[in-house]
């Protein structure tokens, strides 16, 4: 993944960020549970995620899904419909007027695919989402990933490469990348 960076495991680090997913997965559990015309619980509650105050602008439906809430950012007039996942920790910056449809998944963390690094590391590069964007239902965003201003996702695409500007991408498709080494290999 483009500009992948690692956070070791079983580090002091790593049990930091571990702390702050028990508490951000605590508070989208409140969030889910709050009334959906309790707009004024839902925003403080979203204010405490996202670690700052949201825009005023920003339309998240419930449910919603965050693992660690620091590392994303919000344009104005920001739409997130129902049942979104976030896993933000590598960053994910969203710009002005996004659209994003039910289910969708912006993915920034993942592991090495090695097996002998996979256990050792969480990887995470950030998701760049420019303005006008619209990403349809049940796409998912990867690691390291920008998509261009104006584009749009098709719904059910897998993106693991960057959109251009004011294009169209839809499909889902199996690409074997490379092949991975025995456990052990050198």
């Amino acid at each position: 993944m483009r500009n992948e960076q690692r956070l070791p495991t079983r580090t002091p680090e790593s049990r930091a960020f571990a702390e702050r997913v028990h508490l951000v997965m605590t508070l989208t559990s409140r969030l889910n549970a709050l009334p959906f015309d309790d707009l004024d619980a839902r925003r403080a509650v979203l204010n405490e995620i996202f670690g700052a105050p949201v825009p005023d602008s920003l339309s998240i439906l419930p449910p919603f899904y965050c693992d660690y809430g620091l590392g994303a950012s919000f344009g104005e007039r920001v739409f997130i419909n129902q049942g979104c996942f976030f896993l933000d920790y590598g960053g994910i910056t969203i710009g002005d007027r996004v659209l994003i449809g039910p289910r969708v998944t912006l993915s920034t963390a993942g592991h090495p695919v090695e097996l002998d690094e996979r256990y050792d590391f969480i990887t995470h590069a950030p998701i760049v989402i420019e303005d006008d964007v619209w990403i349809g239902a049940a796409a998912t965003i990867t690691p390291g990933v920008t998509i261009g201003r104006g584009a749009v996702v098709g719904a059910g695409a897998v993106v693991a490469k960057d959109v251009p500007p004011l294009s169209v991408v839809t499909a889902t498709s199996l690409v074997e990348r490379k092949r991975l080494k025995p456990p052990g290999a050198t």
